[in-house]
């Protein structure tokens, strides 16, 4: 036998002489992020995430702080968010009741612009309006904009004590 086969990579650590792979190919360093973690050596599935601008930024900086990609901690969040179902299942619940009634409110106001707009157009004709409608239409105004802060304050709250 002649000896180890030179275009495979040079075993004694020295450049290949016909184009196999080049240990120390200059200006071209590796750098990482962090810590890797172990990978399976089968195929992972892969999945996309659809993110606003805003959203985007923030988990860029959450990435940042602790040196790793976006989609390493994209990862690791989900699945300590998938660990812990306890928690999980309540900040959804606490989501869903938030969006819950935000959409009654946003129903709320709808109904309220157009009564507001038909004592608007009477009134504007020259009409004459009950005032006992004109006050329910003001009240159920009234009672939208306090559940609308109502949901905003929970939101707050609920992104002070995650920041805490």
């Amino acid at each position: 036998m002649a000896g180890p086969d030179q275009r495979q990579g040079a075993p004694d650590g020295r450049a290949a002489t016909e184009g196999g792979s080049q240990s120390n190919t200059a200006g071209h360093t590796r750098l990482t992020k962090g810590k890797s973690r172990p990978r399976d050596k089968k195929q992972r599935s892969a999945h996309s995430v659809r993110l606003n601008e805003r959203e985007r930024t923030l988990i860029q900086a959450g990435a940042d702080a602790v040196g790793m990609s976006i989609a390493g901690f994209l990862a690791h969040s989900a699945l300590a968010a998938a660990r812990d179902q306890t928690r999980t299942a309540a900040t959804i619940a606490a989501d869903h009741d938030v969006l819950t009634e935000l959409f009654a409110t946003s129903r709320k106001l709808g109904w309220a612009g157009s009564n507001l707009n038909q004592i608007t157009k009477t009134l504007n004709s020259g009409g004459d309006i009950d005032s006992a409608r004109i006050e329910e239409t003001l009240t159920y105004v009234r009672r939208a904009a306090t559940a609308t802060r109502a949901a905003v304050e929970r939101i707050n709250n609920r992104q002070m004590d995650e920041a805490a």
